[in-house]
């Protein structure tokens, strides 16, 4: 007799859920990382324009050309704000999905041990039953050699 347990298709479920977790985590994870990047250029870009404003002000560079290096720096600026709350929100949904994560894996956990214990259960009591078919059998014998 083989051992199925009743609530299998429960276990493969919370499985299945669990591995939908770990891939919204790593989406999640794989967006956060794509937004520092932008940011760490954004940052990189405005390093980069203000030496080039430092060098057309030493330059004596148009009042126009400079203006122009200003507002585009002033852009940079506000692009740098708006990315700031970008990688806050990918941080949170990061957080958000490692909770999940781990309510799914402690939900998984619940029903393999139930599927363990019911298992085991399972098996101690064929060896109960086995061991019980061995007494009858030996029981048999010796009223028969007994006769």
């Amino acid at each position: 007799m083989r051992f199925q347990y009743a609530f299998q298709k429960i276990v493969d479920l919370k499985s299945n859920e669990k591995t939908q977790a770990e891939w919204m985590l790593s989406s999640a994870i794989g967006r956060l990382q794509a937004e520092e990047k932008s940011l760490s250029d954004l940052l990189d870009n405005r390093e980069r324009l203000a030496i080039q404003l430092q060098e057309a002000a030493e330059q004596k560079a148009p009042v126009s050309k400079i203006r122009e290096y200003q507002m585009y720096v002033e852009h940079l600026e506000q692009c740098i704000v708006k990315k700031h709350t970008d990688v806050h929100h990918a941080n949170v949904n990061v957080e958000m999905k490692k909770s999940q994560l781990t309510d799914r894996a402690l939900d998984e956990k619940v029903w393999l041990k139930a599927r363990d214990k019911a298992k085991s259960s399972f098996q101690q009591s064929m060896l109960l039953r086995e061991q019980s078919e061995l007494d009858e059998m030996a029981t048999v014998r010796f009223a028969i050699k007994a006769r």
